[in-house]
């Protein structure tokens, strides 16, 4: 793939957190024709409009960063929702834009789509190498069928489809629903409250043992602009920090940068999720990317966006 800063790139899913975040950034880095789309104008569920967008349109590059997205609690209470809107908005993508001519997209995936207990740090090479995490498990096939096709269609078809696989992200734009959201805003959210309502105590899912990797969601905008200029040998390539903390090391991180301190308990009746998640990104440092946020600068720059949102 070797897209340069004049080419047309259609970002779907540009206000979520990761498309806001690969917008700005390739905006920053001077590519003078992004095209983006509000979803009450192109539905990327109906495979008809989602065709004709792309002929008319006409990008030379698609990147994916549209999804259903959520925490352990959404992702098992709405599992049709996951499958099928996600099976749907990729497939309607990945299709119309090799109908419309498109020869380079990426897929942006999840983490999820490994196997519960993967051997650690994670390799490309295991997926579909054992059962997945159940409460994901719908998400994940979803992210793992996007895959498959990508590789089909570079088969069949000689196009330049890559798949990034992030770590766990966070930033701007993140979720802070209590109920719907990933862990690590949950835990902001939770401590933040805690701290303007005087509370002594936070809860946490689990035993607070299981270990997860954490990203800034920028550096994965700065994955994305990497490999748009470079061209890969793979379809599937690992997209992690190397930043490795369990959920209760988050939360004693966190009240430490919220300069508070609260007795955790720990809430065994939820769910743990799997044990330890932490990619091995050895394959892009391969091709010369690394991730460059540190967890310190990710959170000063997350919780910026977090009090323009939250301030009461």
């Amino acid at each position: 793939m070797q897209i340069n800063k004049n080419n047309r790139i259609f970002v779907a899913g540009h206000k979520g957190m990761v498309g806001a975040a690969v917008v700005k950034y390739l905006k920053k880095k001077n590519y003078k024709n992004i095209i983006t789309e509000d979803k009450k104008k192109l539905n990327l569920l109906d495979q008809n409009k989602t065709e004709k967008y792309l002929k008319k349109t006409k990008p030379d590059c698609v990147i994916i960063a549209a999804a259903r997205v959520g925490g352990i609690v959404a992702n098992n209470k709405y599992k049709a929702n996951f499958i099928y809107e996600n099976i749907m908005i990729q497939t309607n993508l990945i299709h119309s834009s090799y109908l419309a001519g498109v020869k380079n997209l990426i897929f942006l995936g999840s983490s999820c789509i490994y196997p519960k207990f993967s051997k650690q740090p994670i390799n490309e090479d295991q997926l579909l190498a054992g059962k997945l995490e159940e409460t994901n498990d719908a998400y994940a096939i979803a992210k793992i069928a996007g895959i498959k096709m990508c590789e089909a269609y570079n088969k069949q078809y000689r196009l330049n489809y890559l798949c990034l696989m992030p770590t766990n992200l966070y930033g701007p734009n993140d979720n802070y629903d209590l109920v719907t959201s990933h862990f690590y805003p949950a835990l902001i959210k939770k401590i933040y409250d805690a701290k303007i309502n005087n509370k002594k105590y936070l809860s946490i899912w689990g035993n607070g043992k299981s270990k997860r990797e954490l990203m800034y969601v920028d550096d994965l905008a700065d994955a994305c602009e990497f490999f748009l200029r470079k061209k890969t040998k793979h379809t599937l390539i690992n997209i992690g920090s190397g930043i490795e903390k369990t959920v209760e090391g988050y939360a004693k991180f966190l009240m430490k940068k919220f300069q508070i301190k609260l007795k955790i308990k720990k809430d065994l009746s939820k769910p743990n999720g799997t044990p330890r998640k932490i990619l091995n990104s050895k394959l892009a440092l391969n091709y010369g990317w690394k991730s460059k946020v540190d967890l310190n600068a990710g959170f000063n720059l997350t919780y910026k966006d977090f009090l323009k949102k939250n301030r009461i």
